[in-house]
């Protein structure tokens, strides 16, 4: 299951798992609105099915879960949540509005861990269980500054996904926080360096094969350790 496939990269990688032969869960905000998804969903012969969630409403997360309960084959193999919104790039953070600080803060960091906790039992006890973060979440690695809502936010998501997995730490699950470079999407922007699709069968790669691998690592799309 991918939380976040409307377009981008969540899209890409609901598309690439469908090619490897999985059968994929999406989701959009809005089942009332047709998005490249529903395209994808269209083609894939029944291996991609759409489902609705605004991560940023919470009151979502039950009736998802029982939806998902109520339908699935067994467990999810893999739980995913794709999702992040940038503002005030090169605002320094004391002159982030906040408002803006607040949306960015509950949609990279708060929401996505709200649907991993609300959906946790769903996912097999050997699978996986991952989140979309970024290198500039990387302390260690900021040398550069910038984006400095959207760094922090991503930070403050490494930090909760550790917390989680801290608490998980009996089981033989895989938990990542995939870092997957700087990409030409409506978040990255045109000057990225690398498009979708060079990058994102790499990002599957690494997902896969950390299902094997219990315990938290925080991996880039070549599968190399990230600095906290």
């Amino acid at each position: 299951m991918i939380i976040g496939a409307s377009r981008g990269l969540g899209l890409a990688i609901v598309e690439e798992l469908a090619r490897r032969g999985w059968r994929v869960v999406g989701t959009v905000r809005d089942l009332g609105a047709t998005t490249p998804l529903h395209d994808a969903a269209a083609r894939s012969g029944g291996r991609i099915t759409i489902e609705q969630l605004d991560i940023t409403e919470p009151e979502q997360l039950a009736p998802l879960h029982d939806r998902l309960a109520a339908v699935l084959d067994g467990e999810l193999d893999i739980l995913f949540v794709n999702a992040g919104i940038t503002n005030n790039e090169e605002t320094p953070i004391g002159s982030v509005p906040t408002a803006d600080f607040v949306d960015v803060m509950i949609t990279n960091a708060l929401s996505p861990m709200r649907v991993i906790e609300a959906l946790q039992d769903l996912v097999s006890p050997h699978g996986l269980i991952g989140a979309m973060t970024s290198g500039q979440g990387s302390i260690a690695n900021n040398t550069t500054g910038s984006r400095e809502v959207y760094r922090g936010s991503k930070a403050a998501l490494n930090q909760f996904m550790r917390s989680f997995a801290v608490r998980q730490a009996d089981t033989d699950r895989a938990m990542l926080l995939m870092a997957p470079g700087w990409i030409k999407t409506a978040l990255g922007g045109d000057d990225a360096p690398f498009t979708i699709e060079e990058n994102v069968p790499k990002i599957v790669d690494v997902m896969l094969a950390k299902r094997s691998v219990p315990g938290l690592e925080y991996l880039d799309f070549r599968g190399t350790t990230v600095p906290w």
